[in-house]
C-alpha cells in the first residue's frame, strides 16, 4: 500500500543542492518536491555497524537533512570486513564519531547528530522523539524489542533489517498503518538458541545488500512514493540469489499495538529476552573461573580437561592451548557426554562465556558437579593471558 509522505518539504533547495542532487531531481517520482522532503527529514540510525554503515552512507548521499547516529562502541579490526563506513585508521575510535566523519566527507550539507551512548530505556524515548524515522541496525534481541516498543509508543515508523551468514531480512514496522515487530515475533527465541553474527559470522557484502534496502524504504517513506515494506517481510538468500516476501498481518491480540494493549510503557528488555537461560545462570553461579585462573591451573599441572565448545572454524582462528574442541551441538544432542573423562575436572570455554554456560548447565544435570567454565571465554584469555593472539 502507498502511504502519504512522512515529512513536509523544505522551503527551497540551494544552487549547490540542485547540482548535487540533479540525478534525483530528474526522476519524476522524486523531483524537486521529493528532494525537499529528504532535506527536511530527520533520520536516526541505531548502530553504526554492519547495517548502519551502508545505511548512513547512502542516506547522507541521498540528501537526508539531519542524520542521527547512536552507537557507544569503538571500531575493532574485525569490524572492517563489513562495516565499510570505518577505515583502518579508525581502529580504536568511537564508532559514532568515525561514522560522522565519513558522513560529512560524503555530504557536508548534512547535519550530523552524534549520540555516543548506549540506547537504554532511560534515553530511548527522548532520543527517538527528535526524529521522523528510525533505521534499526541492531544485532541483539533486547535492543530490537526496545526500538520497536519505543517507536510504537511514539507513533513513529522504523525500518528494520537483520543479517546472518548469507541470509538477510528487512521490513517496515509502523503500527499506525500495519504490524509492529511484536506482531511478527511475539516472543524472543530462547537464550542461546539463535547465534549472533559474532558467533556465526556474516558475509560482509550482505550488509550492503540489506542496508541499501533499508535506505530505499526510508526514502520511499520520506517522499511518499512506491509501495513500502509495511506488512511485508523481505527475505534474501545470497547463496541462491533469491528474494521473496511474506505477508505479515497486524495481530489484533498484539500486547503492544493490538486492540487491547497490555504493554503501555517500556519494560526490562534484558530480562524479557534473557542473555542466558535460568539453568545456565544457576549453573554458572559459583562455577565460573577467570582466564588467569585457568592459566594457573595449567601451570600447576592440575588434572583438568579443557573443552572448547565453539565451532571448528572459530577454533581455527584462535584457541586456548590444550583445549579439546567439542562443539556445543554435541552436548545438546548428548553425543559428547559418553566420551568425557570421569576422573578429571572439566573446564569449558567458548568465545565470550554464553555458550559455555549453557553447556555447563547440561554437564551439571548429567552429574559433572565440579565442572566449571571460563567467564569471558577466548576473549578474556587473549586480553589477560596472551594479547598477541587474534580475536574475531
Amino acid at each position: 500500500m502507498s502511504l502519504p509522505p512522512l515529512v513536509e518539504p523544505a522551503a527551497e533547495l540551494t544552487v549547490d543542492e540542485v547540482r548535487r542532487y540533479s540525478r534525483h531531481l530528474i526522476i519524476p517520482d522524486v523531483g524537486m518536491a521529493g528532494q525537499k522532503r529528504l532535506k527536511n527529514a530527520k533520520v536516526l540510525c541505531v548502530g553504526a555497524g554492519g547495517l548502519g554503515s551502508p545505511a548512513l552512507l547512502y542516506l547522507a548521499a541521498a540528501g537526508v537533512g539531519t542524520l542521527g547516529i547512536i552507537d557507544f562502541d569503538v571500531v575493532d579490526e574485525s569490524n572492517l570486513q563489513r562495516q565499510v563506513i570505518h577505515g583502518q585508521s579508525d581502529v580504536g575510535r568511537l564508532k559514532a564519531e568515525s561514522a560522522a566523519a565519513s558522513v560529512r566527507e560524503i555530504n557536508p550539507l548534512v547535519n550530523v547528530v552524534i549520540h555516543n551512548v548506549a540506547l537504554t530505556t532511560d534515553n530511548v524515548m527522548d532520543i527517538f522523539s527528535g526524529y521522523d524515522l528510525i533505521v534499526d541496525g541492531t544485532d541483539n534481541f533486547a535492543t530490537r524489542y526496545m526500538v520497536n516498543d519505543a517507536a510504537v509508543l511514539l507513533g513513529k515508523p522504523y525500518v528494520w533489517g537483520s543479517i546472518y551468514r548469507f541470509d538477510g531480512q528487512a521490513s517496515v514496522f509502523w503500527a499506525e498503518h500495519g504490524p509492529c515487530y511484536r506482531c511478527l515475533y511475539p516472543e524472543p527465541p530462547p537464550p542461546g538458541m539463535v547465534p549472533s553474527c559474532a558467533e556465526g559470522g556474516v558475509l560482509g557484502v550482505l550488509c550492503a545488500s540489506v542496508g541499501s534496502i533499508q535506505v530505499n524504504e526510508a526514502i520511499k517513506l520520506i517522499t511518499g512514493v512506491g509501495e513500502p515494506l509495511v506488512g511485508r517481510l523481505m527475505i534474501y538468500d545470497a547463496l541462491e540469489m533469491k528474494y521473496r516476501d511474506v505477508k505479515v498481518r497486524k495481530d489484533p491480540e498484539c500486547p503492544l499495538c493490538g486492540k487491547n494493549p497490555t504493554i503501555t510503557e517500556l519494560i526490562d528488555y534484558e530480562a524479557f529476552c534473557g542473555t542466558l537461560s535460568d539453568e545456565a545462570q544457576e549453573a554458572a553461579a559459583g562455577s565460573t573461573i577467570t582466564a588467569l585462573e585457568l592459566k594457573d591451573m595449567q601451570e600447576r599441572g592440575d588434572d583438568i580437561y579443557v573443552i572448547d565448545v565453539r565451532e571448528p572454524n572459530e577454533y581455527e582462528i584462535v584457541n586456548i592451548p590444550g583445549a579439546v574442541l567439542i562443539p556445543k551441538g554435541e552436548f545438546i544432542n548428548g553425543s559428547a557426554l559418553e566420551g568425557l573423562p570421569q576422573d578429571k575436572k572439566i573446564v569449558l570455554h567458548c568465545k565470550s562465556g554464553a555458550r559455555s554456560a549453557e553447556v555447563l548447565a547440561i554437564l551439571k544435570n548429567a552429574g559433572f558437579a565440579d565442572a566449571v567454565h571460563v567467564g569471558g571465554g577466548v576473549l578474556s584469555w587473549v586480553k589477560a593471558v596472551d594479547p598477541s593472539l587474534p580475536t574475531y
